[in-house]
C-alpha cells in the first residue's frame, strides 16, 4: 500500500508540473484595458534645497565645501570673518580692565567708609555716597561684560554650518569675498530624489495620486523598462502644463536636472497584450503560434503595435490584429 500511495504522489507531481510547464509555455488571447500612454519630459530633482546663509557680514576666511560634495547636517560650510568685531573686543576688553580697577576702587572706599561710619566719624551720608559709586560701578563692569559676550556670540556667529544632509548643487562665493548677513554661502539638495514631470494641462485630469508611470531604463543607465508612483500633483498649472512627482526607485543621488522621457497614461482603450517572447519575425513579418482545436500550432502572422511594459509583463506588447480573444499562444 504505501509503495502505491508513492507512487500516486509521484504522479500527481508530475502532472502538476506538466501543467505549470504547459502554462509557462502557452498564453490565452484576451482584451485588456490598457493605459494610452503619452510620452513627456521629466526632470530629476530634489524634494527640497536648503540654503546654508551666512548670519553676519564680513569676508569669506575659509570655504570647506565644493560643488559636487555630500555633508552632513550641522557640517561646517564656510568660515566668515569680520575685522571690525574684533576690533570691538580689544576696545571692550580694554573698558572692561578699566572698570574692574574702578570697581576695585569703590569697594576699597565703601570699606573705609563702613569702618568710619561705624566709630561715628562720618554721616550716613558719606557712606551711601560710597555705596552708590561702588554699585554704579558694578554694574558698569557688568554691562560691558554683557558687550563682550554678544561680540562673542557674533564671532562665533560666522561659522556656517549645513543646515540639512545632501549634495552641494552651488557655491556661489569664493574665500575672499565680501558678504553680507543673509547671504547664501551654498545650496544644499537633499539627497530625497523625485522625478518630476510637467504633463500638458489636456491630460491633466488622467493623473491621479497613485498612478503607475514608464520609464526608459536607458535613461537611467540601465536596460529595461523601469517603474515610478505619482506621489503629488501640484495644484498650480505652468505654463499651460501640470508639474507632478513620482518616486522612482535608484534615481541617483548626484545628478539634479537630469532629462529623462517618461510614459504616462493619457486615458484608457481596450487592447491586446500579449508577451513579446511569443511573437517570432521572420523575413519583416511578424507571427504567432496558435494552437488550433486539433491540438496543432499554425503560425498566423499578426501586426504589432508599440511595446507596453507593464510591472507584471516586463516584454508586453501591443497587437493591433491577427488575433482574436480565446486563441492560445505557444511559445516558439
Amino acid at each position: 500500500m504505501r509503495v502505491m500511495y508513492g507512487k500516486t504522489l509521484i504522479a500527481v507531481a508530475m502532472m502538476l508540473a506538466a501543467q505549470e510547464a504547459y502554462a509557462a509555455d502557452t498564453y490565452t488571447v484576451a482584451p485588456r484595458v490598457v493605459a494610452d500612454e503619452k510620452a513627456v519630459f521629466a526632470t530629476v530633482e530634489t524634494a527640497n534645497v536648503t540654503l546654508a546663509r551666512a548670519r553676519i557680514g564680513g569676508t569669506v576666511a575659509q570655504l570647506s565645501v565644493k560643488e559636487g560634495d555630500h555633508v552632513e547636517q550641522g557640517q561646517l560650510v564656510a568660515t566668515v570673518g569680520d575685522e571690525k568685531l574684533a576690533l570691538q573686543m580689544h576696545s571692550l576688553d580694554a573698558q572692561i580692565q578699566g572698570l574692574e580697577a574702578q570697581v576695585a576702587q569703590a569697594k576699597s572706599d565703601l570699606d573705609r567708609a563702613e569702618g568710619l561710619f561705624t566709630s561715628g566719624t562720618i554721616p550716613k551720608t558719606r557712606l551711601d555716597e560710597a555705596r552708590t559709586a561702588f554699585n554704579v560701578a558694578s554694574n558698569a563692569q557688568r554691562s560691558r561684560v554683557a558687550e563682550r559676550s554678544v561680540i562673542e556670540q557674533q564671532l562665533s556667529e560666522g561659522k556656517v554650518f549645513a543646515p540639512a544632509a545632501g549634495r552641494v548643487l552651488k557655491v556661489p562665493v569664493t574665500a575672499g569675498a565680501v558678504i553680507m548677513a543673509g547671504e547664501t554661502v551654498a545650496s544644499i539638495a537633499e539627497q530625497n530624489f523625485v522625478l518630476r514631470l510637467r504633463v500638458p494641462e489636456r491630460h491633466a485630469r488622467f493623473l491621479k495620486n497613485g498612478d503607475t508611470v514608464r520609464i526608459d531604463g536607458e535613461g537611467l543607465g540601465s536596460d529595461g523598462a523601469r517603474f515610478g508612483t505619482i506621489a503629488l500633483i501640484y495644484p498650480l498649472i505652468e505654463d499651460g502644463r501640470v508639474v507632478a512627482d513620482a518616486r522612482v526607485a535608484g534615481l541617483g543621488d548626484y545628478f539634479v536636472g537630469e532629462r529623462i522621457r517618461v510614459w504616462v497614461s493619457g486615458g484608457d482603450r481596450e487592447s491586446y497584450i500579449v508577451p513579446g517572447s511569443f511573437i517570432i519575425t521572420r523575413f519583416g513579418i511578424d507571427y504567432a503560434r496558435v494552437q488550433r482545436e486539433s491540438g496543432q500550432a499554425v503560425d498566423v502572422p499578426v501586426q504589432r503595435g508599440r511595446e507596453q511594459p507593464r510591472p507584471d509583463m516586463k516584454d508586453a506588447l501591443e497587437i493591433l490584429s491577427g488575433l482574436k480573444p480565446g486563441d492560445v499562444l505557444v511559445r516558439p
